[in-house]
């Protein structure tokens, strides 16, 4: 181990994450009227859950030299909660109800995403109960109900797994929402303007404009000008090409 003891204890300036403090706010849909008295049950019942990860898919690219790998999509892994069942079963009712609320068995007709999806909060707190960590499951939806066994010989008690799919996470944390609010703020304030790679100067749209209407104009110019009338955000510059 490099380092010695001492600086190894002194990097503990906190206690450690401890796993089995948390707890997970399940919301149902509105149309599941008969189980929302169920949501602080269900944010006391559940045993067993995880926080959710995350991945950059990326492709191989060799411009020059080594080839690189380079991020062009994410995605989000499906998360399992665990849940103590009551004696009146009612845990097992609800997700019952609410797969069937996406897909009628009476029909089979996908009911529009906004109308069963729900925002699942999961809390890590510290060893004195404080909030330390705290992430959204942004349109979540379970996709998956386990089965529940049945054993004469058991005299243990049910435990329902349920497998959750979602659009994204969020993470709550002050530092996180810091960083979006200054992202948000930057792209905001900063004017769009043409990426150069081959230009040496800037002018204004409307000078371009002028420069169009005359005989010299370039045709690297007008395709310039053209992009920025007929295709995506307004540009309030344009780069020149060097000629």
């Amino acid at each position: 181990m490099a380092g010695s003891i001492s600086q190894f204890k002194s990097s503990f300036s906190t206690d450690v994450a401890r796993p089995n403090r948390f707890d997970v706010i399940v919301p149902v849909p509105i149309g599941l009227v008969p189980y929302i008295g169920l949501v602080r049950r269900l944010n006391l019942r559940c045993e067993a859950a995880e926080l959710p990860g995350r991945t950059i898919a990326t492709t191989n690219m060799k411009i020059y030299g080594v080839e690189e790998k380079f991020p062009y999509m994410t995605s989000y892994s499906d998360i399992s909660l665990t849940f103590i069942v009551g004696d009146d079963m009612r845990e097992k009712k609800l997700f019952d109800a609410w797969l069937n609320w996406i897909n009628p068995s009476y029909s089979y007709d996908i009911k529009y995403k906004a109308d069963y999806t729900a925002i699942i909060r999961i809390n890590q707190y510290d060893v004195t109960n404080k909030n330390t960590y705290s992430v959204d499951l942004m349109d979540a939806f379970p996709v998956a109900v386990n089965p529940l066994s049945l054993d004469w010989q058991s005299d243990g008690y049910h435990k329902l797994t349920v497998t959750f799919a979602y659009t994204n996470w969020r993470n709550n944390s002050l530092e996180n929402l810091t960083m979006e609010f200054l992202e948000n703020q930057i792209y905001q304030n900063i004017p769009p303007i043409l990426p150069s790679t081959l230009g040496t100067d800037s002018i204004p749209v409307d000078q371009a404009t002028e420069l169009l209407s005359t005989s010299t104009t370039s045709p690297q110019l007008e395709a310039v000008a053209d992009y920025s009338t007929d295709q995506g955000p307004p540009i309030t510059s344009v780069t020149t090409i060097a000629q």
